[in-house]
Order: C-alpha cells, then sequence, then structure tokens
C-alpha cells in the first residue's frame, strides 16, 4: 500500500475493521441509507489507524500553503469522534497541537472545552472522521471563526455526502474516500423500511435518544 492508499484501498480496509457496514440506517437529519461508517472500529487499531492518518497527511502536505504553515497549525477536531483522526494527523504532520469541540446534545450550542479556546489568527486545519451532512462541521466552522481562528481546509477520511449535505465554499476538502449511498427522504420512501429491514439510528440521534430514554428512566 502506499503512502496515500487508494479508493479501493481504504474501502477494503474498513470493511476488513467492521467499520463500513450495509444495512438499512437513520441519520440524524432523517434520511434512510443502506450504509454507514464507523471510524472507530477502524481506528482502535494501530495499523489501520496509521495507514488512515499518513494518508490524509500526505494530502494536506500536497498543498503548498499548508505545508508552509504545518508548524504553527492547530489540528481541531469538529467531534470527540473525530479525536484519533486529528491526533493521528497531528503526528504525522509534526502539527502544532489537538484540541475539539463538544456538543451535548441536538439542540446544545457547540463549545470548546475550558481552557482550549482557539487565539485570535490562529491557523487551523478543521477534522472529523466523516463529512455527511456537514452539520456539525459547519458549526465547528463558525465557532472558530468567531473567535478570530483562521480554518484554513477541512479534512475527514471519508467523504459521504447526501441530498442534504451543507457546502463549504472555496474552503479546500481533503478525504481519502467517497462513499456513494443510496437515500430515503423518509420512512414512507424508504424501500427498507417497506421490506421491514431492522432500522439502526447513527450518529448523534442515536446518542441523544440513549440519553434521554436514561433521564427519563431514572428515578427523581
Amino acid at each position: 500500500m502506499e503512502l496515500v492508499p487508494t479508493q479501493d484501498e481504504v474501502l477494503a480496509l474498513l470493511r476488513e475493521t467492521g467499520a463500513l457496514q450495509n444495512g438499512h440506517f437513520e441519520c440524524l437529519n432523517g434520511l434512510h441509507t443502506d450504509i454507514n461508517l464507523e471510524t472507530a472500529l477502524a481506528m482502535r487499531y494501530h495499523r489501520s489507524a496509521k495507514t488512515l492518518s499518513v494518508g490524509l497527511s500526505r494530502k494536506l502536505r500536497a498543498n503548498s500553503e499548508l505545508r508552509a504553515l504545518i508548524p504553527e497549525l492547530s489540528i481541531v477536531s469538529a467531534t470527540p469522534a473525530g479525536l484519533p483522526v486529528a491526533y493521528g494527523l497531528c503526528e504525522a504532520l509534526r502539527a502544532g497541537q489537538v484540541y475539539w469541540a463538544e456538543k451535548d446534545g441536538r439542540d446544545v450550542p457547540m463549545r470548546f472545552r475550558q481552557f482550549l479556546e482557539p487565539v485570535a489568527g490562529e491557523k487551523v486545519v478543521l477534522v472529523d472522521d466523516l463529512l455527511r451532512s456537514g452539520m456539525l462541521l459547519t458549526e465547528a466552522r463558525q465557532l472558530l471563526e468567531a473567535r478570530g481562528a483562521q480554518v484554513m481546509a477541512l479534512a475527514v477520511l471519508v467523504y459521504q455526502p447526501t441530498p442534504q449535505t451543507r457546502g463549504f465554499g472555496s474552503l479546500p476538502l481533503y478525504y481519502l474516500a467517497k462513499l456513494d449511498a443510496t437515500y430515503y427522504a423518509d420512512a414512507g420512501s424508504c424501500e427498507f423500511c417497506r421490506r421491514h429491514v431492522p432500522l439502526h439510528q447513527v450518529g448523534m440521534a442515536r446518542h441523544v435518544q440513549e440519553h434521554e430514554e436514561l433521564v427519563t428512566a431514572s428515578p427523581l
């Protein structure tokens, strides 16, 4: 495998580790799809994490502007799920620092952990494991820019566009593989629902639901 793995090599690695799953899934935005990606299942293996992180770092290094900024770059993860990617990139690039944004619920504003605020003029590569809807990456970018940081590029392991994926204008986007999934607007139009294929919620929707169920079940 080369330092920058091909799309087929990346997808094969994700399948082998169980990260790339086929089935019937509901995304946070309500879309139903036939493909789900759980990158943590791949990033738990050091060899896999190294392959993906180094490959993505090579794509970033190919940008001469970013390459010149590497010693002072901040690698910022838009979600805790993107942290293995962020740390892997920082190690491969030998960038300046790593930190992350957090979001405790669907309707809760994104924030940085205490003492991890960016400084004005800070150069940032915004990272996550997956770009699907782009909602959290958009929110993280707005949070960084509101504090004076300059987002130079986006970097994700996998780009899985949906009919509702947000755009990022001229901001460079780097990824190792692109997933073309089938999407249905809702349960009424979903052929998997019509066939009664078991449904799995993915992303924050699942975690929010679990949290709400836990709160409801907790005694006063």
